[in-house]
């Protein structure tokens, strides 16, 4: 996965008029109008990357010292969207979660540059090694800006996924919509074990709830949402129409 979000940021990279670059798929919708995204991504100096310090087995507990001295397992981060999204995706799926990064040019470039600690995922991070199931698109890039550019990436992502049906994959919505409420990021901590309701996902964990702040202001966290089917379309419209505007 990490090799194809790397041919990916290259293709893109030819353009030296491209500035941003924006990881989505085609179940992805955009939660507000074009200007209001395009503010939000050109006008801040940082990439959206989500990055946390997981020291639970699906975070740290991944961590091989094969990847010494480059990585060191006090730098190692996840950037699992939602929570580790639920045990059985980590444990069962066949497909490993995605990055879904937003990412400045100058961050695009470090990453096409990279193969010090790229290599060192791609030997060492990885399903079976070690007897840990490491998925280096959860890890390599978090990691990799905590090391370089801890304070260039804002750590979340601006893509929504609801999880809140604890199967394997995301869930998919079509004709039903319900709101989504963008104002906060969240993350886990497996030290403690409460419940709470956020993005209508349930969980036994703590979350971590933080607002998302863009060039230090609240803002909402979310520009794009998924997984949609496509006759969602009409609603959707008529849902989001009152998000355009903070």
């Amino acid at each position: 996965m990490v090799d194809a979000e790397k041919r990916l940021l290259g293709h893109a990279l030819e353009d030296p008029n491209n500035q941003h670059f924006v990881l989505l798929s085609d179940s992805c919708v955009p939660l507000h109008n074009f200007d209001y995204v395009y503010n939000y991504l050109m006008f801040t100096n940082i990439s959206y990357i989500d990055c946390f310090e997981d020291p639970g087995p699906h975070g740290n507990g991944r961590y091989s010292d094969h990847m010494m001295p480059e990585v060191e397992v006090k730098d190692f981060r996840k950037g699992a969207q939602q929570i580790d999204c639920l045990e059985a995706v980590i444990n069962h799926s066949q497909n490993p979660l995605i990055m879904w990064f937003s990412m400045k040019r100058q961050h695009a470039i470090i990453v096409m540059a990279d193969s010090l600690y790229y290599t060192k995922f791609k030997l060492y991070c990885r399903p079976g090694m070690d007897g840990r199931n490491c998925y280096a698109d959860e890890h390599y890039l978090p990691t990799l800006f905590n090391m370089i550019d801890p304070t260039g990436i804002a750590n979340w992502s601006v893509t929504h996924v609801d999880w809140s049906e604890g199967k394997w994959h995301p869930k998919h919505t079509g004709v039903k919509t319900s709101a989504i409420d963008m104002s906060y990021h969240v993350t886990s901590n497996e030290k403690e074990h409460e419940k709470y309701h956020m993005f209508e996902l349930l969980l036994q964990k703590k979350m971590m709830i933080q607002p998302c702040l863009w060039n230090g202001v609240k803002r909402p966290c979310y520009l794009f949402a998924r997984k949609f089917y496509p006759e969602a379309q009409d609603n959707l419209l008529h849902l989001f129409s009152n998000y355009t505007t903070v």
